[in-house]
Parts: C-alpha cells; sequence; structure tokens
C-alpha cells in the first residue's frame, strides 16, 4: 500500500482496516447469533467488501501488502494459540480408538484429496495440497456442540476431540511436508524422504528446545526483567524466531509457531502471554479469516467445472472422515456421530487452503474449489450433530425407562480410587448424578475419572437436577480446593447447567471474553481464591464467608446484583442464612465504594453504617470480603480498615446492648423522650426517620420535637436559631408542613441574607411535618423571626430554576446503605446550593442530608438522597437531576421537597 514516491498510503491503511474489522466483526456476530461458526461470518465478510462484490478492500498490487501482511501476522497468532491450548499430557493420554480415528482420518482424505486432483487433470503439486487441506478438523467447532449439548462427557465426544488434537498434529506435519515438496524444483522419492528426515529434526529439536529451554528462560526473564512486559515481549520473540528458523528450512512458518506455543504453554507464565497476545490476536486474526473471502473470486466459483471439482472433494472429504469412525471399532460409541464430528475442516483447512494460494501451487478456480469444501463441512456439521446426538438421547431415554431399578449404595460409597483413576463401585440411579458429580469434582485434583464412570454421567446427561441444600458442604469443600479440574469436570459433564445453572452462565461469558484467552480461567472464581489468600491475614473464612465470596463472583457482571445474589444464596442456604450471605455481599460493595472517595466520611457516617451493619462479626465479614474483592490502591485499604475499626467502637457503645435499644438510633431516640415532657413531642419521635435519629445528639432532637409540636399550620414556620460551638457557626432549625420544592425555597432565603451552609440534615414524616436544620457561617447572630417571615413569604412564590451555573453532578449509589450520594463540584458561587436544591425538587428527588464543603473556591458538596418512595435513584432520575440543573424545563413538575 504505497503512495507517491513508493510512501505508505497510511490513510488508505487505516480505511482499509477499518473497513474489514467492522465487517469481520459485524458479520461473526451476525453468524453466531444464527448458529452459525463464527469464521463463517468473516470469510462471508471477506467476501462481500472484496473485488468479488462490494470492491471496497483489494489485495492485488502495492495496495493490498499491508493487509496481507497484517493476515500473515493474524495466522501466526492462530498457530501460536492453537499451541499454547494443547495439552500435550491429554494427547498422550488419547485411547487406541482415538488415535487409530485420528490417523484413519488424515490418510484417507489425503488419499481421496489428491486421487480427485489428479482424476480433475490437475498437477502432482496441486493435487498435494488438495490432499493436505483435506486432512483436518476442527476441533473447535466439533467440542462446541457437544458442549452445547452438554454431551463433552460421552464417549463420542472423548474419541473425536482426542482425534481432533491428535489431526491437528499430523496435519500439520504433513503440510511440512506437503510445502517443502511442491516449493521443490522436482518431486522424487530422495526428496520425499529428505523433506520427512528434515521435518522430523524440526520438530524434534524444536520441540525439546520448546518443551524444556523456553519456560525456564521466561522464568529468568521475569525475575530480573523490571518491565511487567518483558516476558510477553519475549515469548514474541520466541514464537517469530521459532517461524523464522521453519522458513529458513524451506518449511511453512506456521509450523513454527505451533512449536513456540507448545513450549510457550508449558510456562507458568501462559496465562499471562496469552492474555497479551490475545488482544493483538483479537485485530489481526479477523484480518486473516477475512482475507481469505477477500482472496476469493466469486465468479470463479460459480463455474461449472469448479463446483463440479468441489462436490467431489465435498463428498470425499465427507465419506474420509466418515470412514475414520472405524478406527472405534470394539467400543460401544456411536459410529455415525463419531464420523460426523470428524468432518468439518474450520480453520486449519483454510489455512492450507491460503498457503496453496500465496505459494503459487493453487489458482483461483482451485482455491474457490477448497473454500467451498471448507464452508460447505463447516456450515452442515452441527446441525447434523445435534440432530444425531438428539435421536441418540431419545433411544437412550426410552432405554432408561426399560431399565429396572439400580443398584444399593455400596458400604465404602459410590466412588473408589484406584491406581490414581476414579471408578464406581456399583451403578447408582440417576437421582444420584449430583451427590456423585460433586464428590468426583473433589476427587479430580488428584485422580481421573475412568471411562466407565464418565459413561455413567453422559447416559444421565439429560437427568433434571435440583440443587439440594444438603450439596453446599461439598460445594464448599470444592471452593477451598481452589483446583480447577473439578470446576471442568461439573461443566463438560452439564452437571452445573442443570443445577446451578447461574455458575454455568458466568463460565460461558468468560469463554467468550476475547481478553481471557485461557481456558482454565473461565474455572476459577477470583474473589473466592484472594479471600484464601488472606487467611494469613485474617484466619481461615468460616463457610458463610466463603459462600458470600463464591455469590460476589457469580454475580458480579449481573445488571440486578443483589436479586442475583440474593436467588444463589437462596439455593445454597436456608432462608436466614441466605439472607445473611446477601447482605454479606451488598455490604462489602458498600463499603468499597464508602471508601472510594477521599475523606467522605465522619462521625454520623460512621454512626449509619454501624446501625446498618448491627453487629461486630457482620462488620468484620463484609470488610473481609470487602478487601477481597480486588486489589486496592494503598490509601483506599487504609481508609477502609480505619472505617472498620471506626464501626467497631460505634458498635463497642454500651447503648447497643442495652435492654430497651436494640441499635444506636433507638437509643438516640429513649434518650431524646425522656427529655420530654409532651406525650405529642415523645410519639413524634417514635416515627423519626432512622437517618436522622441517628445524626443528632438526645439534645438536639428533644428540641426538634419541641418545635414541630403541635404541627404547624401550612404556610406558618417556626424557626429556631443556636450557637455552635466553634467560632461564628450557627445552627438553624426550621419545622413547617412539606410543599413544593421546599428545599430550594428554604436555601433562596439563606442565600438572600449572605448565611453560608456548611451542613444541613432534613427530616419528613408521614404526616407532613418538616424539620431542616442548618448550619451556617455567619459574623452575626441571625434573627430567627426574621428568617420564619421571609421563608413564609418564599413559599407563596413560583419556584425557579437557575441556569449558568458550571456545576457537575455525579452519583453513587453504592456508598451508603439506604440512600444514593450525589456529589456537585465546580467553582464555589452564590446561588450554588439554592440552584442544586431547586434542580432536586424539580427531578422529584429527596434530600435526606448534606454536607456542604469547598477548597481552594471549589465546591465539594455531599448530598444523600433518595426518590419519593425512598429508594436509591434510578437512571432516569439522575438524568432529570442533571437537565434541571442545566437550567432545562422538565415536562412533568414534580411536587416534591
Amino acid at each position: 500500500m504505497l503512495g507517491a514516491g513508493g510512501s505508505i498510503d497510511l490513510a488508505r491503511l487505516l480505511l482499509d482496516l477499518l473497513i474489514v474489522l467492522v465487517a469481520a466483526k459485524s458479520a461473526a456476530e451476525l453468524a453466531e447469533r444464527f448458529r452459525v461458526p463464527a469464521v463463517v461470518g468473516e470469510i462471508c465478510a471477506g467476501i462481500l467488501i472484496g473485488p468479488s462484490v462490494l470492491g471496497l478492500v483489494e489485495l492485488g498490487g502495492d495496495r493490498g501488502v499491508s493487509i496481507t501482511v497484517m493476515a500473515e501476522i493474524g495466522v501466526l497468532l492462530l498457530l501460536l494459540q492453537v499451541g499454547m491450548e494443547m495439552d500435550l499430557g491429554e494427547l498422550a493420554k488419547v485411547g487406541k480408538a482415538s488415535l487409530l480415528v485420528a490417523i484413519i482420518g488424515v490418510v484417507l482424505p489425503f488419499g481421496f484429496g489428491a486421487a480427485t486432483g489428479l482424476a480433475f487433470g490437475e498437477s502432482g503439486n496441486t493435487a498435494l495440497f488438495f490432499g493436505a487441506a483435506l486432512t483436518a478438523t476442527s476441533v473447535g467447532i466439533t467440542a462446541r456442540v457437544f458442549g452445547d449439548l452438554r454431551a463433552l462427557a460421552t464417549t463420542e465426544a472423548r474419541i473425536v476431540l482426542g482425534a481432533a488434537v491428535a489431526d491437528d498434529v499430523l496435519g500439520l506435519v504433513i503440510l511440512t511436508v506437503v510445502v517443502k515438496i511442491v516449493t521443490g524444483s522436482s518431486v522424487g522419492p530422495g526428496l520425499v524422504i529428505q523433506t520427512v528426515g528434515l521435518a522430523l529434526v524440526f520438530l524434534l529439536g524444536t520441540g525439546i528446545v520448546g518443551l524444556f529451554v523456553v519456560p525456564r528462560l521466561l522464568d529468568v526473564v521475569h525475575r530480573r526483567a523490571s518491565s511487567p512486559a518483558a516476558v510477553t515481549v519475549v515469548a514474541l520473540a520466541i514464537a517469530l524466531g521459532f517461524a523464522e528458523l521453519a522458513a529458513q528450512a524451506k518449511l511453512a512458518f506456521i509450523i513454527g509457531a505451533f512449536m513456540a506455543g507448545l513450549g510457550l504453554g508449558k510456562s507458568r507464565h501462559h496465562e499471562r502471554i496469552a492474555l497479551d497476545l490475545g488482544a493483538i490476536g483479537n485485530i489481526f486474526i479477523p484480518v486473516f479469516f477475512v482475507q481469505i473471502g477477500i482472496n476469493a473470486d466469486l465468479a470463479a466459483m460459480v463455474k461449472p467445472s469448479v463446483l463440479g471439482i468441489a462436490a467431489a472433494m465435498t463428498a470425499l472429504a465427507v465419506i474420509g472422515k466418515m470412514a475414520a469412525a472405524v478406527g472405534a471399532m470394539g467400543t460401544r460409541a456411536d459410529k455415525l456421530l463419531i464420523g460426523l464430528g470428524m468432518v468439518p475442516r474450520g480453520e486449519v483447512g483454510l489455512i492450507f487452503a491460503s498457503i496453496g494460494l500465496a505459494a503459487g501451487v493453487l489458482n483461483d478456480d482451485q482455491y474457490g474449489a477448497l473454500l467451498i469444501v471448507v464452508l460447505v463441512t463447516t456450515i452442515v456439521t452441527p446441525p447434523l450433530l445435534r440432530l444425531r446426538i438428539g435421536r441418540i438421547d431419545a433411544t437412550n431415554a426410552r432405554s432408561a425407562a426399560d431399565t429396572q431399578g439400580a443398584d444399593v449404595e455400596p458400604p465404602g460409597g459410590w466412588l473408589v480410587v484406584t491406581a490414581g483413576h476414579i471408578s464406581l463401585r456399583a451403578t447408582p440411579a440417576a437421582d444420584e448424578t449430583l451427590p456423585i458429580a460433586l464428590r468426583v469434582a473433589a476427587l479430580a485434583a488428584t485422580a481421573r475419572p475412568c471411562d466407565e464412570l464418565l459413561d455413567w454421567f453422559a447416559q444421565h446427561r439429560n437427568h433434571p437436577l435440583q440443587w439440594s441444600i444438603a450439596n453446599t458442604p461439598a460445594l464448599v469443600r470444592l471452593l477451598r480446593s481452589s483446583d480447577p479440574r473439578g470446576w471442568r469436570f461439573l461443566d463438560i459433564t452439564g452437571v452445573l447447567t442443570r443445577a446451578l445453572p447461574e455458575v454455568a452462565d458466568v463460565m460461558r461469558r468468560r469463554r467468550a471474553d476475547i481478553s481471557d484467552l485461557d481456558p482454565i480461567g473461565a474455572l476459577r472464581f477470583a474473589v473466592v481464591d484472594r479471600l484464601d489468600t488472606l487467611a494469613v491475614e485474617f484466619d481461615l473464612a468460616d463457610d458463610r464467608l466463603v459462600l458470600a465470596a463464591f455469590v460476589a463472583d457469580v454475580c458480579a457482571d449481573a445488571s440486578n446484583d443483589r436479586d442475583c445474589a440474593y436467588q444463589l444464596a437462596a439455593r445454597l442456604a436456608p432462608e436466614t442464612e441466605a439472607a445473611r450471605i446477601t447482605n454479606i455481599v451488598a455490604d462489602a460493595h458498600t463499603l468499597r465504594a464508602a471508601t472510594g472517595h477521599r475523606n467522605q466520611f465522619d462521625e454520623a457516617d460512621i454512626i449509619q453504617m454501624a446501625a446498618h451493619l448491627a453487629s461486630p462479626a457482620h462488620a468484620h465479614d463484609a470488610h473481609r470480603l470487602a478487601v477481597a474483592l480486588g486489589a486496592l490502591p494503598t490509601w483506599q485499604r487504609e481508609a477502609l480498615d480505619e472505617r472498620l475499626a471506626l464501626i467497631g467502637e460505634a458498635l463497642d457503645h454500651p447503648e447497643l446492648t442495652s435492654g430497651e435499644a436494640t441499635n444506636l438510633a433507638a437509643a438516640h431516640r429513649l434518650a431524646a423522650q425522656r427529655l420530654l415532657d409532651d406525650p405529642a413531642a415523645r410519639d413524634r419521635l417514635k416515627l423519626a426517620p432512622t437517618s436522622y435519629l441517628l445524626s443528632h445528639q438526645p439534645d438536639e432532637l428533644a428540641r426538634h420535637a419541641r418545635l414541630v409540636e403541635p404541627l404547624p399550620h401550612r404556610g406558618t414556620v417556626r424557626v429556631t436559631v443556636s450557637p455552635e460551638p466553634e467560632p461564628d457557626h450557627w445552627t438553624i432549625d426550621i419545622a413547617c408542613r412539606d410543599s413544593d420544592g421546599l428545599l430550594a425555597h428554604l436555601t433562596d432565603v439563606l442565600a438572600n441574607n449572605h448565611l453560608d451552609v456548611v451542613a444541613a440534615t432534613i427530616a419528613t414524616w408521614p404526616d407532613g411535618a418538616v424539620l431542616d436544620t442548618f448550619t451556617v457561617r455567619t459574623t452575626d447572630r441571625p434573627a430567627a423571626r426574621t428568617l420564619a417571615q421571609q421563608i413564609e413569604d418564599q413559599l407563596s412564590r413560583p419556584l425557579h430554576l437557575s441556569a449558568g451555573l458550571d456545576l457537575t453532578v455525579s452519583f453513587d449509589h453504592g456508598a451508603h446503605p439506604w440512600h444514593s450520594m450525589c456529589i456537585v463540584s465546580g467553582p464555589d458561587q452564590p446561588g450554588s446550593l439554592r440552584a442544586v436544591s431547586a434542580a432536586f425538587a424539580a427531578a422529584g428527588v429527596l434530600v435526606h442530608a448534606a454536607r456542604i464543603a469547598s477548597a481552594d473556591y471549589q465546591l465539594n458538596d455531599r448530598f444523600w438522597v433518595t426518590d419519593r418512595l425512598g429508594h436509591k435513584l434510578d437512571e432516569p432520575t439522575t438524568e432529570r437531576v442533571r437537565r434541571a440543573l442545566a437550567g432545562q424545563r422538565l415536562k412533568r413538575r414534580f411536587a416534591l421537597r
């Protein structure tokens, strides 16, 4: 992609990249919605934007150089990822049936493909590439279908997935040999032997280096490097080095990337590497698949000759893989299902085709024919697999209905571990699936389920499961073990989907997370793991706290996390205990949010939070979970610990445990009532809001009750002024009936009298009585009678929204257990509090308390607010506040304070 003078046309490159990425992502999303593999959508997107249809992106000439290079990087990263995700231990453990299926599934399609090419008059090199392209099996597509149908534990799935992994390795070896042969000057027995020998030497040499040297090298880099990205950069350099070695040996460069991936996957740092390189792969890998579509000539693909060879190769490709099921003879597995599972070609077949086109071995017609084969086998296989599995399930259901009972549980239990394998002592009933699965999951850390046990789970994979509280202790033990193998077992057997669907959904979302390419990452619960690491600091967590951490982890991304938390907790524990677990989770989030603002809690905050938490044990549980929810900056962790200490001191207050008061709010109310002689005033305090009782001392409450009783007539205002200990500070108590925009009217009068408000609290009673308390700063004592008259006059005037004030509002709904916190910032200017109060009134928001502060002529005001029903604010209400503060007239006027 060169401009005038040979320079890179950057604008054109960026535009092409934009088109490619948008088209790839849109097509992949659309394909997934129709249950078609995403890779098919990306290829179709390439055909659409390529020369065959819209012509938006072209790869010919200088223009396509940069896109082609990015596609090459994409395929390198793709094979690197395949290598990192391949478990050599699992590959070594594939059974005889899987190995035979893999060998037959490579040999027959290779022979059929090569024969088809020769039969249609193609050259020997082209015929070899045809055969090589038909050898691959897409393990990802097959595994997804089996997983969706909870059939991963079946014998058929185990055989197919094991064969597909071995199939990939054999296919890459064949590709290496074929590339070497077809790029040579002539083909003969000597060249074939030399190429095979060179390929084996390369695989052996890079395998030894990758498995034994690369992990140690990365450990050294990790210990000595100061940059956290050093390990990833070195890992990428190793992959590029291996790819270059393969290219120098005249082998396919992707085999070098694959071998590097095997070595990186054995490193202790493979998760970090996968995460970092995955971010790059998310850009470059789709470019590769889109490029495949761009390279396709749609006109050539619909030629009768191309369709003819494509039809022949498709038929033979299907027959060759279906015939591979012969390798499973002697097992009770369904041979048709095994054959279908081997059919899809997918990504590796596409790589073979693209390499053949780039090497000049394939022309546009031949490339189009191979592309049709790959697309057809990839698209048709998933529905055929679903249909076949459905029929097998129906047959098994009829057979199960004819089965007469089950064995009695042996004295030693259903399970036995022998030589590292878990097996059944007897045949349990289907209703025992869940407890046995939990027991197997716990044993999976040190032993492997045998084939017969997996077959038993597969037989009952559609049996409905109902979680019982009796199973929760086994779940807690599994959580404490922190071993992902147990969760993987529960996942592949479909137990999680049936018994704990919330957990299965979380794992599914994690696997779909493009930022986490580590398949084991979806099987870990980070909050539970962090809680375990905190045992050194806090001692071992009890079962209730472990469950709370589990619930917090599962419900972290739920739209309504409290409802999600309670629903899951109610499945795991009795009702009372479930409520406690839910409260621990909610209060842990509240504690974290409350310390997210520097210096934003004082005595009133502590008292209210202490009353909410109610007990030291609950406060410590919430604090511990708050720490486990995620890493905190040092200042925030210190603030969280300080907050816990202050809450503990408040909970140690003697009034909290007295016989008359069950919490501090009640203690304040009782103490104030003892100071009152008027029964009506004492009754008034019985209905006072909890937040109001906690914010004032008993003598203040008594004074307020005397001011409110008897209830003032409408339009009448009572005002008292009291000095504060701090010089030039006064407390103004205002009692009246509730009315439209009352707080805005009151702050208007205070502003007109040049009274600088530094704090405010509000109390509202069900009968409409209101008691507003303002702490103001002024040199002269305000005149109570004058203020009362001015307020009465102001209440008869219309309320106007202020405009032109440069104020910003934000909301924090987690910093307080009962209220939303509104933070107002901006220049400290006259009328700011009045403007905010008017906006609250217009938006229908109640203000329960306020803290007014400024520094360096900048506001830092806090308001604790709810809607009229006492609920925290929702998004539409907060938006109304912002609009009203900007001076916009709302369509509906709310008659609220």
